[in-house]
């Protein structure tokens, strides 16, 4: 044993000197417990000037918040309706101006420098349409540039026909002049 638990053992009988008086506990216990509670002090935020108008901007946020939300999937949906649109009219044109261009090309009856011409006025045209098509990118009055982008197909098309046509009709002509003797 060591002198501190040999000291407690010599001493015990001064820790025994203070007893809990068990009679005296419960009866404070009992009036503690018969006696009305105190509420404790709440202060309400919400009458608080302070509080409102912080609970207004936050609302006002959140409906700017909403509201600009559903304007920008209404204006995604609108881009994707004219994005559909401009792959339509490629698709549709793109073929047709493709095929017209081939028959050019592979006519016999223009000489080269002939062709070379008509075709470097297709690729101003082409120039053109890939200015408009970055116009319609860029979401500029997206309907105007559409319709200019179908003018600039016809002109195209109709280039190309009027120039087929003149081949068509010297063939004509040509081939009547054989016939008639």
């Amino acid at each position: 044993m060591d002198n501190f638990e040999k000291n407690i053992k010599e001493n015990i009988a001064l820790f025994d000197e203070y007893k809990a008086d068990k009679s005296k506990l419960w009866s404070n216990i009992e009036a503690g417990l018969n006696s009305p509670i105190s509420k404790p002090k709440v202060i309400k935020l919400w009458n608080r000037p302070a509080f409102k108008l912080a609970a207004t901007i936050v609302i006002a946020l959140g409906l700017f918040s909403l509201v600009n939300v559903f304007s920008n999937r209404e204006i995604e949906q609108q881009n994707h309706i004219a994005n559909q649109e401009l792959s339509d009219i490629d698709s549709y044109y793109k073929g047709l101006v493709a095929y017209q261009v081939k028959l050019v090309q592979k006519s016999s009856k223009l000489s080269p420098t002939q062709k070379k011409e008509f075709l470097s006025f297709m690729d101003e045209l082409d120039t053109e349409y890939e200015t408009l098509k970055l116009e319609f990118s860029k979401n500029l009055d997206s309907e105007r540039v559409l319709e200019a982008i179908v003018v600039n197909y016809k002109k195209r098309i109709e280039l190309i026909e009027n120039l087929l046509k003149q081949i068509n009709s010297s063939k004509n002509t040509e081939e009547t002049d054989v016939y008639t003797l």
